[in-house]
């Protein structure tokens, strides 16, 4: 059966609080963010000690790690600035098996200097394929040097944005160390929105050998608000990459507030990986207990 998880990051506390609350929520995994209020796990603060404090608490509470949150611009357009990220990407991967999970998750990144998630018009050229395909390449490489698996997430407005992309650079870069993070809403745009179904079917027909986690979140039209959009999930110091919900045409809220057939999608992620960890996304904490019944809900209709 799936089991269903959820980002630590929704919750801004120290390890144990944040370990505990997420228990008593009745989740039994998560994907670890590296931000907690009460150990430093930034660049270069990494280090075996911690990385086995995290682990044994959340081991303690039931709540095995199954894959660690990377994400970062891969292709930020500063050399500088890009380096600065993939290395600390790379010393997530080094580590991730100290965390007790091979997986570590990002997306491919955007050469818009602005932001992370809008697209730029270098994302669907030939350079700058060629620029993520080797960065990705790299990450493949060093995950496999350390008994890691670099998961990519497909996102539209990024490089690797398309079932097209996703396919071609897995065919470029055909290593041990890169697998695939499903989540179907990020495949979205207002020109295919209307074929949700064919192109559900489409990702997992072509890429669901590949899936090792899932990601649970929902998508929809965004109406008049063409916006950047992003929440107040009651944390200061939270990170862009879990207050983001979507921009121009695209809204990407919690799991049943939106237009995904999650009954489709459910279905097919059973069929191709009837054990994956499906992790819940997009919410603030005060959302956690209606969104993870309506994730259980379904996967409770067709007994995965």
């Amino acid at each position: 059966m799936i089991q269903v998880g959820i980002f630590s990051g929704y919750f801004p506390y120290d390890l144990e609080t944040t370990a505990k609350t997420i228990r008593g929520l009745g989740f039994n995994t998560v994907q670890l963010d590296l931000h907690f209020k009460d150990i430093d796990l930034s660049a270069g603060q990494i280090t075996d000690d911690k990385a086995k404090r995290v682990r044994d608490v959340f081991r303690d509470h039931d709540l095995p790690i199954c894959a660690i949150s990377g994400y970062t611009n891969i292709v930020h357009p500063d050399l500088d600035e890009r380096k600065r990220r993939v290395d600390y990407l790379k010393e997530i991967i080094r580590n991730a098996r100290k965390f007790g999970t091979p997986y570590v998750i990002s997306e491919s990144g955007t050469f818009n200097s602005e932001s992370d998630w809008v697209s730029d018009p270098k994302n669907k050229t030939e350079e700058g394929y060629a620029a993520a395909r080797d960065v990705i390449a790299d990450l493949a490489q060093t995950a496999y040097d350390h008994g890691s698996v670099f998961l990519l997430e497909t996102y539209v407005n990024n490089v690797i944005g398309s079932l097209e992309e996703t396919v071609r650079v897995f065919n470029d870069v055909q290593s041990p160390g890169l697998e695939l993070l499903m989540d179907p809403t990020n495949y979205f745009e207002t020109w295919n929105i209307e074929q949700m179904d064919q192109i559900l079917n489409d990702v997992f027909d072509t890429v669901g050998d590949r899936v090792r986690i899932a990601h649970a979140k929902d998508v929809k039209r965004s109406g008049d608000d063409k916006s950047e959009k992003h929440a107040d999930i009651g944390d200061e110091d939270a990170l862009e990459s879990h207050t983001f919900r979507g921009v121009g045409e695209i809204e990407l809220p919690a799991a049943g507030l939106g237009e995904l057939n999650y009954d489709l999608y459910v279905q097919r992620l059973s069929e191709k990986s009837p054990n994956v960890p499906l992790i819940i996304e997009h919410l603030d904490e005060s959302d956690v207990p209606r969104a993870k019944e309506f994730v259980d809900g379904v996967l409770k209709k067709y007994g995965v």
